[in-house]
């Protein structure tokens, strides 16, 4: 099992995005989704999500909401649990990141990128401004199987957890 941070930074209508180039042995290649990464021993998620964000954007957070606890079982990956995080205040400068490609994508555009069925749930909730949320995807490679938000499944995701 292994503790991951995402942090979606918003600036004017948008959020930050990081598109993954294929790499072998990446979950997440070709795909789009917020700025993180591995908790390092000894850190918290907000050690994690203050390192890797200026690690990946050179930006550093003056001011960020903890929002959800996303756990993702895969049929392919071992089960993570990532600690999601939004952001509207940084300060530096953005620079080029060697985990992919960084843009700013307006919010009402980022569903229609290629990205894992299950971050449209977690992002619906970011927008509609949910209180703290424990939210479970389950996997059969690439296809969302069931989602179980607080404890109850969401309508058309399969059946208890």
């Amino acid at each position: 099992m292994k503790n991951t941070t995402l942090c979606y930074l918003e600036q004017d209508g948008c959020w930050l995005m990081l598109y993954r180039p294929p790499r072998e042995d990446d979950a997440n290649q070709e795909k789009w989704l917020g700025v993180g990464g591995k908790c390092e021993e000894g850190e918290s998620p907000e050690d994690c999500i203050l390192r890797e964000v200026l690690e990946e954007t050179g930006l550093r957070l003056l001011r960020y909401r903890y929002r959800g606890l996303v756990t993702f079982v895969s049929d392919r990956w071992p089960t993570e649990y990532m600690h999601l995080f939004t952001s509207d205040a940084f300060a530096g400068s953005i620079r080029p990141c060697d985990e992919g490609e960084l843009r700013w994508v307006q919010k009402g555009n980022v569903p229609l990128l290629p990205i894992w069925e299950g971050d449209r749930i977690f992002l619906r909730l970011l927008e509609e401004n949910a209180p703290f949320f424990s939210l479970k995807l389950v996997y059969a490679g690439n296809r969302l199987t069931q989602a179980v938000l607080d404890g109850a499944p969401l309508p058309g995701t399969g059946g208890h957890s």
